[in-house]
């Protein structure tokens, strides 16, 4: 946790107010202050009134909250929310809505990365959801069984998904950039029956090889009995290769399925689906998630942050495979009976305006995407947005990463046209929703700032010794009470989860970012901590990249740390020592970067590789990964009297200037 106070303080120095205009104010969901109050004064009966007007139950709750706060010396403390409540999060997603005038409503827009377009109403939705239910259920999927999902962004992913939340499957959902390793590990962890892939899907202009990747992942994955192939039609379907008796075609199976299917009644903490996330170890996290709370804490955040109305076109540009698609994408809008706009591709596919010709195209109210996205938009230009009428816009949304003022302001301005609130919304994975946000009715909006927690969430900035921090000092970001979406447990590894969110401030949730709080309470994020760097808004774990680099023949050792990138954020930079009879050249530096790719997907491509006679090491052989990020950063060299050569960083600092010039 090493940011520079200068660097704060230039950040605070920046501030300026933005108010939402009085019409706006006049017309949100949420315009009443008091409702901090409210949630503050009571919080279980806050949840509890937002648990009965968010989600339709088939049998209400006995007891809003099971917690018991942990004394000292005990373990960390375990939650349930709406403990006996039964409900089905397919049924709030799609049944409800088939029962009055939304079942004709659009629910999800989709357009294809080559253009062809798919429309979907509640009716469809309701439909293909239950048919492929029943397919799944035709394959011997019970409640409680976990299925994979490996698609591109097409619309059999949330029907996948809603599918198997109907009969209590548990999904795993994928994303199609990971590579098969990547894949296998995840499929392997979880245990899954069943695979959902295609034959491929698009990314500007190129094919994404779905199904060629699931046939290698497949080759150490024993528990797949069955693996089904949506036809995305990237190639012709003679030549897609299939295994007899274990590959199906989707449309094949939906052709011969009933039609009808009832939701299965689900325990408020049962299982709704694992999410993989990097962590401070080589294995990716399985974050479980349930159905109950996890549904109430979308389902209100989705409305009430985005001020979401039964006429909007909402737009969430994130991918499906990230924590953002399934709460921002498919459960909270779809909770809401929301028309959701879905797209396959790239934003600069054919050209760097296809995200503003979408908008434009479908009149979209609400956008929602990542501020590597707008620092992209920025470093592109001006011209792209003004050769679209984006004028249906009312409301911005940016999220995975902190974002800097100046994107923030730009994002306004040219995008928003100065008269479109921006909520910047922090959250994790593990929160399973937004945390902390503006609430654009109420909220005067400070750009780069989240501003303050919203109704019902709980935070605060502590120093090392868990105390509050004083106005303006960095600190590490906690959340104080629980909340009904937090993850429940990493699949499989309780202790780890015990260990990696409840045991460096005992009783409460260590989120592993920093954060500032100024003088008015308002928080500002600073990024991670711990070992994790966040690539375009996605944690990628340095010591994964790391065990990966090391797997490779010529590597005998690395440290892989972020470095700060205007564009996505950070990007990782490997240090690496080669073992002898091996040649340092750029050659080498490309197949160690595609072999990341390979393991893991692009998104990990490391920026840069060094290579090094000898990494910098305390005298306990402990790499001072600290000290290469002082270097990357381009700061003060920290205290180097611990190491073995401290000559070994000097090479290295200046080794990296000539390079970057610093």
């Amino acid at each position: 946790m090493a940011m520079v106070a200068s660097t704060v303080e230039a950040l605070l120095s920046q501030e300026r107010l933005i108010e939402p205009s009085a019409e706006f104010r006049e017309r949100a969901v949420v315009n009443d202050p008091s409702i901090y109050e409210e949630a503050s004064r009571d919080f279980e009966g806050f949840w509890a009134k937002i648990a009965e007007e968010f989600v339709t139950w088939f049998r209400k709750w006995d007891k809003v909250l099971e917690w018991t706060p942990p004394q000292p010396g005990t373990q960390p403390p375990w939650f349930k929310w709406f403990i006996g409540g039964r409900l089905n999060a397919c049924y709030n997603c799609v049944d409800r809505h088939v029962r009055n005038w939304r079942r004709t409503k659009a629910a999800i827009i989709w357009e294809g990365e080559p253009g062809d377009e798919r429309v979907l109403t509640y009716q469809d939705l309701h439909r293909e959801v239950q048919k492929f239910a029943n397919v799944l259920k035709s394959l011997g999927v019970k409640k409680g069984d976990r299925v994979t999902i490996y698609l591109p962004m097409i619309p059999e992913l949330p029907i996948a998904m809603l599918a198997c939340a109907r009969i209590g499957a548990i999904h795993n959902v994928v994303f199609g950039g990971f590579s098969a390793e990547a894949l296998r590990d995840r499929i392997n962890d979880s245990q899954s029956k069943i695979l959902i892939t295609a034959d491929g899907g698009w990314r500007r202009g190129n094919i994404v090889p779905l199904k060629r990747n699931s046939d290698e992942a497949l080759k150490e994955c024993p528990t797949i009995e069955k693996v089904i192939v949506v036809h995305r039609g990237v190639m012709d379907a003679t030549h897609v290769p299939m295994v007899n008796g274990r590959d199906l075609w989707w449309h094949r199976l939906m052709e011969k399925a009933k039609l009808e299917c009832p939701c299965e009644e689900m325990d408020s903490e049962d299982p709704l689906y694992i999410l993989y996330t990097s962590g401070t170890t080589g294995k990716p996290k399985g974050q479980l998630h349930v159905t109950g709370g996890y549904l109430v804490g979308v389902a209100m955040t989705t409305k009430w942050v985005f001020d979401l109305k039964d006429e909007d076109i909402y737009w969430c540009t994130a991918d499906i495979g990230w924590v953002t698609g399934h709460s921002y994408i498919v459960y909270g809008p779809l909770a809401n009976g929301a028309t959701v706009v879905m797209y396959e591709g790239a934003p600069d596919y054919p050209d760097r305006d296809r995200f503003w010709a979408i908008v434009e195209k479908y009149r979209v109210n609400i956008f929602y995407t990542s501020p590597t996205a707008i620092r992209t938009f920025m470093k592109w230009g001006e011209e792209y947005p003004r050769r679209h009428d984006l004028s249906s816009i009312r409301l911005l949304g940016t999220v995975g990463e902190p974002i800097n003022p100046e994107a923030w302001l730009w994002y306004w301005e040219h995008i928003g046209e100065k008269r479109c609130p921006v909520v910047d919304t922090w959250w994790q994975t593990e929160t399973g929703c937004i945390i902390i946000s503006p609430l654009p009715g109420i909220t005067t909006l400070k750009p780069g700032s989240a501003t303050k927690p919203l109704p019902g969430f709980f935070a605060e900035v502590v120093d090392e010794n868990g105390n509050p921090c004083s106005e303006g000092s960095q600190g590490y970001l906690i959340l104080t009470k629980p909340w009904p979406s937090m993850s429940r447990t990493l699949w499989g590894d309780p202790e780890r989860y015990i260990q990696t969110y409840w045991t460096r401030f005992p009783g409460f949730y260590f989120t592993g970012d920093a954060s500032v709080k100024d003088k008015d309470g308002y928080f500002w994020l600073l990024g991670r901590v711990d070992d994790v760097i966040n690539v375009s808004g996605h944690r990628i774990s340095t010591m994964e990249l790391e065990s990966i680099l090391v797997e490779h023949p010529a590597v005998a050792e690395a440290a892989v740390i972020g470095r700060k990138d205007e564009i996505k954020g950070q990007v990782p930079v490997g240090f690496v020592t080669i073992r002898e009879g091996f040649t340092q050249n750029e050659q080498l530096v490309q197949e160690l970067k595609e072999y990341v790719v390979k393991r893991i997907g692009p998104i990990a491509r490391p920026a840069d590789i060094f290579f090094t006679s000898e990494l910098p090491k305390t005298r306990s052989g402990k790499i001072m990964r600290r000290l290469l990020r002082d270097i990357a950063e381009g700061r003060a060299l920290g205290d180097t009297t611990t190491l073995t050569d401290p000559e070994v960083i000097q090479h290295l600092k200046q080794m990296y200037e000539e390079r970057y010039g610093e």
